[in-house]
């Protein structure tokens, strides 16, 4: 062993201290925690803080498994009729019981889930990042840009979401596509304030002035510093139109203007029974209305425990 001589005596030579482990927080252990244990530890602290926001988001997660494997769990072709049993009582050939052409209602459930999702995450989607857009430039921008703008906005917001929708469906037509974008227009002003709000406030922050003043373009510090950090309201937002795009979906379908036949939609499968055959056969529209009213309640419980966990001035609360 090497060795130093000062003053007189022997120290030994200084020797590189090893590196003391990590310890895990999940117990005994070597090494940093893994990214799916930080995952699981932050979804059971979610689960522990908000517990009706948690039931919300695995009522989500159960309806979003349902759409994508409804060719393995239906049990019936959903657009298959059966004149020998029409308006049949749930039994175990038709689990939740069949409609007035012989159809399996727990089928037509079943990818019903995959067509209600898609419209309403599609439109919903759509009219966010477009009102996302047109908030962000008015409230970066300003001055007429902002006044033209909000104005647009105000005469949008104006009419209710429902009646601006059956508008704009009605002119268009009754298909896929048409619904997605009639639902998705009434969403644009409500989130062009929402971010607009945001901005107004992040664009006098110092790091912005900062950017101005070593001559970023304008474009570069609104898409790169200002609108990241309206993230937190705009998922918020998604979450909350969400179970609207929904009920707004179910309305136009149950009015003939939403997604047309054969596609199994919820609202299409209460517009055909709800009138004809609800005192025979309650099954047609106790099940379908449960599925909506899951979907829609799931996804308002889930928005506002995300709301609360997102926004800095209610996580104390």
């Amino acid at each position: 062993m090497a060795a130093d001589n000062v003053g007189g005596g022997l120290r030994p030579a200084p020797t590189a201290l090893a590196a003391k482990p990590r310890r895990s927080p999940f117990g005994e252990g070597i090494g940093p925690a893994s990214p799916l244990r930080e995952t699981w530890s932050t979804l059971v602290r979610f689960a522990a803080r908000k517990p009706l926001g948690a039931f919300g988001g695995l009522v989500m997660l159960a309806i979003v498994l349902t759409a994508t494997f409804a060719e393995v769990l239906e049990t019936h072709d959903p657009i298959a009729t059966d004149a020998a049993h029409t308006l049949a009582r749930p039994s175990a050939a038709h689990w939740l019981g069949s409609d007035h052409l012989g159809r399996d209602i727990y089928s037509r459930i079943v990818h019903g889930a995959r067509v209600s999702l898609v419209v309403s995450v599609a439109s919903t989607l759509l009219g966010s990042v477009l009102g996302g857009i047109v908030g962000l430039l008015s409230g970066y921008v300003g001055g007429k840009t902002d006044l033209v703008s909000q104005r647009v906005m105000d005469i949008l917001q104006g009419l209710p979401l429902l009646v601006l929708a059956l508008v704009m469906s009605a002119s268009l037509g009754p298909s896929i596509p048409n619904v997605v974008v009639a639902i998705s227009i009434p969403i644009v002003p409500r989130a062009a304030r929402v971010v607009r709000s945001s901005v107004l406030s992040i664009r006098e922050m110092q790091y912005v002035e900062a950017a101005r003043a070593v001559g970023l373009p304008h474009l570069r510090i609104a898409f790169r510093h200002v609108l990241p950090n309206t993230v937190g309201p705009f998922i918020v937002l998604c979450t909350a139109q969400l179970g609207s795009a929904v009920l707004v979906e179910a309305t136009l379908s149950f009015l003939g203007l939403g997604v047309p036949e054969p596609y199994p939609s919820w609202g299409r499968m209460l517009s055909v029974s709800a009138a004809e055959y609800a005192q025979k056969a309650p099954h047609l529209v106790l099940f379908p209305g449960v599925a909506i009213s899951l979907l829609v309640f799931g996804s308002n419980l889930f928005g506002d425990a995300l709301r609360d966990t997102l926004d800095p001035r209610l996580r104390g609360s």
